[in-house]
């Protein structure tokens, strides 16, 4: 989601804000609602995702509010909408660089600089990749992170999802409005997601399961024809023929471009209860700093928290 080189200068003249989001999901944009009405005039500086990995969902169905269920990319759009309706600004750039040890606090985006009183880092995540042979290479080949952006492109088709969780028997389930059959392999021999997904997988006819087994290799030249599968029990090796490959095996938290200025903890940044990180005036919400829900819900609770620790710091400073 964002340009993690070091940090640039620019001689362009820095826009200033009292308050600057770096994030569009749903701990940034709520983040940006609660800043907004406190009439703090928010800037939000999107990367290229409005609505973070949330947008990548097709339906979601734990939101309150939406009996019925809400597309990813519309709660994103309804999350945006009601931030700018109370003045919250949303820049479509992204963040390169932060230097925290000044004030105002120093962020050089892909299109200027930005210096603010206060930071909310909402940054999120970025799925997690195999790291096996093939796999890189035939990315859009096949190979895919996103059931819901790629699904269509693999209609009557095989496909392998790699995963146990929540994501991946959500992405799994989907895939089945297009393909022929899907095939979730993991490395257990139990799922991890909730019990509603895990029923609607199991009675559903296109879903086939493959226990203790991970995938060692994307084989294809020009796309992909094949994945490489290894039992984890028995430690054989066989070739499964598949059309395309979802990946869902998590997430690592994109924080790279605060490490050596914020405290963190297995990538995630470090938060009190009031979402306070281990600098004055800095805050962080959702994935960027929640290793333990990765809920939406949670996400948007954290974003709205910061926030009011924002006003309060300005306030305070003001004084």
């Amino acid at each position: 989601m964002f340009n993690l080189s070091g940090f640039s200068t620019s001689k362009a003249e820095p826009r200033h804000t009292r308050v600057l989001i770096l994030g569009a999901g749903p701990a940034g944009l709520s983040a940006a609602l609660y800043a907004a009405r406190a009439d703090l005039q928010p800037i939000v500086l999107t990367g290229t995702q409005i609505g973070g990995q949330a947008a990548l969902t097709h339906t979601i169905e734990n939101y309150p509010g939406f009996p019925e269920g809400v597309g990813g990319a519309e709660l994103g759009d309804l999350f945006q909408k009601q931030a700018e309706r109370f003045g919250a600004t949303v820049e479509f750039d992204s963040a390169q660089s932060v230097d925290l040890s000044v004030r105002p606090f120093r962020v050089v985006t892909d299109n200027g600089q930005y210096t603010a009183d206060t930071l909310i880092v909402a940054t999120g995540a970025s799925p997690n990749h195999l790291e096996v042979p093939g796999e890189a290479e035939l990315t859009g080949r096949g190979v895919s992170y996103c059931g819901t952006c790629d699904g269509w492109f693999f209609k009557d088709k095989k496909v392998v999802v790699v995963g146990g969780g929540d994501s991946a028997l959500e992405e799994g389930i989907f895939l089945t409005r297009f393909a022929a059959s899907v095939t979730v392999v993991h490395r257990r021999d139990a799922l991890r997601a909730g019990a509603i997904l895990q029923k609607r997988a199991r009675e559903n006819p296109k879903i086939d399961f493959v226990w203790n087994t991970v995938v060692t290799e994307a084989v294809g030249d020009e796309k992909l024809t094949a994945v490489r599968l290894k039992n984890l029990q028995s430690g054989e090796e066989s070739l499964f023929s598949t059309d395309g490959l979802f990946i869902f095996i998590g997430h690592t938290p994109n924080t790279q471009m605060f490490a050596g200025q914020l405290k963190m903890n297995g990538g995630y940044i470090e938060v009190d209860e009031r979402m306070r990180t281990s600098v004055p005036g800095v805050y962080a919400a959702g994935e960027a700093a929640d290793p333990h829900f990765k809920q939406v819900v949670v996400s948007a609770g954290m974003g709205a928290a910061a926030a009011i620790e924002a006003t309060r710091f300005l306030q305070e400073m003001s004084a």
